[in-house]
């Protein structure tokens, strides 16, 4: 059902506002409470009640009334129990209870109220007619509210930290009746009024009353349940009324219908032994390895289920330690590729079910994989029906125009200093990582969050309270929800996609930098600097790489101002960037070779590796959202099929080496795990570097991206290590190379070479990358 009325069933109401669910879920009619009263007594003693004032009956009927349940429901009053509800359209309603069964007397526009010669309010139902059918229902305002008081004070102070419990949608049973209990946050509303598919989207009779000062409106509906459709219809400060999905909803509509569905996890998770390995591991000094992947088009038209039979056995064999998913919440449009986000706490409907995705994660937490997800707390797209003006006013966004639009994307930014609105982000990124199990969030666009004048000329920003460009409401909010994450979910790790050279983003936060600031407390960055200076050298044609040699060892110079992830992303493989092995300059075998070469540098460069699928086996084209990688490059009835399979057999190998390897990544973020020993040989194009674990033992990587052999070029090497042998070489025949190699270890000589004692004579093979351990 697409947001719509939904056709009723045989023998269900025709009107609207009348429930198409008994109080336990069931059909209309079905009942769902115990069966009717014994014997049915006639209450003789039933009378009108007095009216309701009108300026409050008209408020309800307009759907402005903050507290409905002042007037519907049962309440005791002088001689009695008056009973008043709201069903437009019925013939009658008649109150049902042990031992009694009243009429209630028609009051005009839908309302139906009598006193009944009761000393309490009974357990009671509500027999409702409409036509010629008549429905067995509980009424919801019969009940207290459903969110308790502490609930409340933590969303008014913004500490919430699992927010997604007390807002949104939630099936549980209420004083004894099962239902879903509906909160949502709107302060500026005039009202709000639920609709669904259960009361065929007219809210007339569901107004939700609003719970104090806090801004939530609740209200708790027996018999509606799982799957059910909903929305809210909130009547603006200016009187306008809107229908929009729910912030928290945790599941949606498959796009383009937009309304929210009630959602209750049934997953059992199989991932325990995971998840205690990894919050004993330190992330830092273990190795990560990264494969990007965009889940709807990996294999365009598989869902979450049908991933989880083939994507962690793919990665699992090609050695990757985490995947990295983009965007995975719901988002309206697909060619956003999930960074305009409308459904923050719901993955997205196109590809299954929450407890499906639950199902990917936790195949591939069992195949040993760790899942990452870009997580995008920077902005959110305009559409109507969902974030923007929410109750009416600039409520998640900031209210300053300026302030609240992207200059670049046409979205709006959220208000980092409400603490509502920061609140509902933090919960957010522990939502996914508790409910989810993900291990980690890599966070879009940090820098567009960081800097007031981001994107924006002189005039279209103010500074901040100390005269400067930083956001500091922004740099608040990703120090608590850095600080929240690491507290509650151990072993997580949080990645910002930080483009700038903001000081201390992957700083603890208690730490303060010379600028003041304490440390954004991320555990990782992506070196965007390395990303861009890597991939100009290679693609300049060999003759003219000496000439930007400094490209590829400048990383070096900061490399531990940070702690890094070295990105090969979609970013880079798009919007008329090429390929990466499309990049590269000369004929196809030349750019594979480089393509490979450069690889092997990369996974040797002190920082972790991240690289987008379909350049695990050199896909030439740029990635296409809808076709996704070209997989039949790999087909047997491909005439270059062996190119590309090449390739992909040097990722296997390299992520295998680098696992078993220490020393390329247990002293990533410390100077003494690495050394140079060959860094400005610009002439020859030759780069060479030392990689030490823990113990000292090295692993010494040399790149020579010239496409000659350089037969015997010396290289220093430490002393105590008398011999070398080969154990990565991306032009290997089995990858597509000459097959040039070292197969004999290299013997240390006593000449002293690049200021150290002793030195080795390897051959280096033609635009390619060889690594040498100490035989």
């Amino acid at each position: 059902m697409a947001g719509r009325p939904c056709a009723p069933a045989p023998g269900a109401p025709t009107a609207p506002g009348a429930p198409g669910y008994g109080p336990d879920g069931s059909g209309p009619g079905s009942g769902g409470f115990p069966a009717g009263p014994g014997p049915e007594v006639r209450s003789r003693g039933a009378r009108p009640a007095p009216p309701a004032d009108p300026g409050e009956r008209q408020r309800l009927l307009d759907g402005c009334h903050h507290d409905p349940h002042a007037l519907l429901g049962a309440r005791p009053v002088p001689g009695g129990v008056a009973v008043r509800a709201l069903r437009p359209f019925a013939r009658s309603v008649v109150v049902t209870a042990k031992g009694l069964r009243a009429e209630l007397y028609p009051e005009g526009d839908g309302f139906f109220a009598a006193v009944l010669p009761l000393r309490e309010v009974p357990d009671y139902r509500l027999l409702v007619t409409y036509g010629e059918e008549e429905l067995e229902l509980c009424d919801p305002y019969r009940f207290l509210p459903a969110l308790g008081d502490f609930d409340l004070h933590l969303i008014g102070e913004g500490r919430h930290e699992q927010l997604w419990q007390a807002l949104g949608a939630r099936p549980m049973t209420h004083q004894g009746v099962t239902g879903t209990r509906f909160t949502v946050w709107a302060p500026n509303a005039r009202g709000v009024r639920l609709i669904g598919d259960f009361n065929y989207w007219d809210g007339t009779a569901f107004p939700m009353r609003s719970l104090g000062r806090s801004g939530v409106w609740e209200l708790f509906v027996p018999g509606v349940g799982e799957g059910a459709l909903y929305k809210y219809e909130i009547v603006c400060p200016d009187g306008r009324r809107t229908r929009h999905a729910d912030p928290m909803a945790r599941r949606t509509e498959c796009p383009p219908a937009n309304a929210s569905v009630v959602y209750a996890s049934h997953h059992r998770w199989q991932d325990g032994a995971w998840l205690a390995a990894r919050a004993a591991r330190r992330v830092h000094e273990a190795p990560m390895s990264v494969y990007e992947v965009h889940l709807p088009s990996w294999r365009p038209g598989l869902s979450y289920r049908q991933l989880a039979e083939q994507l962690p056995g793919y990665v699992r064999d090609l050695g990757f330690t985490h995947v990295e998913f983009m965007p995975v919440a719901e988002h309206p449009f697909g060619g956003s590729w999930g960074y305009q986000v409308t459904g923050f706490y719901a993955p997205t409907a196109r590809l299954g079910t929450p407890d499906d995705f639950k199902y990917l994660v936790d195949a591939l937490h069992r195949a040993g994989i760790g899942v990452i997800v870009d997580w995008v707390p920077a902005h959110f797209p305009r559409d109507d029906w969902a974030l923007a003006r929410f109750d009416g006013t600039a409520l998640y966004e900031h209210a300053d125009p300026r302030r609240a639009a992207h200059p670049d994307w046409g979205t709006l930014e959220f208000d980092y200093g409400r603490t509502e609105v920061r609140n509902f982000l933090v919960a957010n990124a522990v939502y996914w990582c508790e409910e989810f199990h993900v291990d980690g969030l890599r966070v879009d666009a940090v820098a567009s969050m960081l800097y007031l004048d981001y994107s924006r000329e002189e005039g279209q920003w103010t500074p901040n309270a100390r005269g400067g460009r930083e956001d500091l409401d922004a740099v608040a909010f990703l120090q608590e929800m850095n600080a929240t994450v690491y507290r509650r979910c151990p072993g997580v790790v949080t990645i910002a996609e930080e483009s700038t050279a903001w000081n201390g983003v992957t700083r603890p936060t208690h730490l303060v930098g010379p600028d003041g600031f304490g440390g954004l407390g991320f555990g990782l960055k992506w070196n965007m600097g390395w990303m861009h200076d890597s991939l100009g050298y290679v693609a300049h044609e060999p003759v003219h790489r000496r000439y930007h040699h400094h490209e590829m060892t400048f990383s070096m110079v900061y490399a531990y101002s940070e702690n890094y992830v070295l990105p090969i992303s979609h970013d880079e493989v798009v919007h008329g960037k090429r390929a990466l092995v499309s990049k590269m300059p000369g004929d196809w075998w030349q750019r594979r070779a480089t393509h490979r070469a450069y690889l092997g540098f990369m996974w040797a460069h002190p920082g972790k590796q991240l690289l987008f699928m379909g350049q695990e086996f050199a896909q030439g084209a740029e990635w296409s959202h809808e076709h996704g990688p070209e997989w039949w490059l790999l087909d047997d009835s491909y005439h270059s099929a062996g190119d590309h399979r090449g390739v992909r057999n040097l990722v296997r190998d390299l992520n295998r080496c680098y696992t078993a390897t220490p020393a390329l990544w247990q002293r990533d973020t410390v100077p003494d795990g690495f050394a140079w020993v060959a860094g400005d040989a610009a002439d020859d194009n030759v780069f060479a570097f030392l990689r030490f674990d823990a113990q000292g033992s090295p692993l010494l990587a040399v790149s020579n991206f010239s496409p000659v052999v350089r037969h015997g070029y010396r290289l220093g090497v430490p002393e105590r290590i008398a011999r070398w042998r080969e154990v990565l070489n991306t032009d290997a025949g089995a990858y597509g190379g000459s097959g040039v190699a070292n197969p004999e270890p290299l013997r240390a000589e006593p000449v002293p070479w690049h200021g150290r004692p002793a030195s080795v004579r390897p051959v280096l093979p033609p635009l390619a990358t060889v690594w040498f351990r100490p035989a």
